[in-house]
């Protein structure tokens, strides 16, 4: 190996480290125009509610690739659990509960249950490696929120009313800066936005 490819690797390895070992919880959701993530019956039909016949992913697989762990409600996980379809992630996903003790049988190897306050729980996931995470699920969404521990948002708007239901959004009790960092348009009808936390 040449001196000049060592003194690159000297150089960028560190970077490298350190990206790699950055903390970063991210969110990628989607919400109707009115602001809620299910309607009124927790269902999510209207997420098909623009034809999407080449059945792109919307950005889905850029995005997880960012990340090497998946936090998430138990409500979620339910949501997921009752598609009937094969667990969808390749990656560790830990579901937050006071009331579940343990994922299911089939589960135990790939989901790992927590509870406990958001900095706790990142503090135990941090202390397994996993560092950017996905924060899923609209309760787990705002109490990240809510104790400021959310650096980005991917949040693609369907262009639908669904008059009430289970909103994105909860309160907070203080003013919280988002700066927009790019925008994109999906099948002429899904405006995607990614932004990040002003600190």
């Amino acid at each position: 190996m040449s001196i000049s490819i060592l003194v690159r690797l000297a150089v960028c390895l560190p970077a490298m480290y350190f990206y790699s070992m950055e903390k970063k919880n991210l969110v990628f959701i989607a919400t109707s125009l009115d602001g809620f993530i299910a309607d009124r019956d927790g269902g999510l039909d209207w997420l098909q509610s623009v034809p999407n016949p080449d059945n792109l992913d919307l950005g889905y697989e850029k995005f997880i690739k960012r990340v090497d762990a998946i936090v998430m409600g138990r409500s979620t996980y339910d949501v997921v659990r009752s598609f009937g379809i094969d667990w969808p992630y390749k990656i560790p996903v830990f579901v937050l509960s006071s009331t579940l003790d343990s994922p299911a049988e089939d589960l135990k190897d790939k989901v790992e249950v927590l509870n406990g306050s958001p900095l706790e729980v990142l503090k135990e996931i941090h202390g397994k490696g996993y560092t950017r995470l996905y924060i899923d699920g609209g309760i787990t969404i705002q109490n990240f929120l809510k104790a400021d521990l959310i650096d980005e948002m991917i949040i693609t708007t369907i262009p639908v009313f669904l008059g009430g239901g289970f909103p994105l959004f909860g309160e907070l009790s203080e003013e919280m800066g988002f700066e927009l960092v790019g925008s994109e348009v999906y099948l002429d009808a899904l405006v995607q936005s990614s932004y990040q936390r002003l600190r």
